[in-house]
């Protein structure tokens, strides 16, 4: 029969093992945290900020060079 020390010590190691549910909580907690994060006008300034760093893309199709020659390929 094992002594209890070394049962607590097991049951404590076992306990100290990453699992799949605690990444998934531990993400949900992040996720839940970064979306009220983003209300609050620091987040705003913060979203607004990166936003203009990125600059405005062009709306709509662009043909480009390479999707050309694609469409040059499919011709029969």
């Amino acid at each position: 029969m094992k002594d209890k020390s070394i049962l607590a010590a097991d049951a404590a190691q076992l306990t100290s093992i990453p699992s799949r549910r605690t990444f998934f909580l531990t993400a949900g907690v992040a996720a839940g945290a970064a979306a009220v994060v983003s209300q609050t006008p620091l987040g705003q300034a913060v979203i607004q900020e990166v936003g203009s760093a990125i600059g405005p893309k062009a709306n709509g199709y662009q043909l480009s060079a390479h999707i050309k020659k694609y469409y040059e390929s499919t011709l029969i």
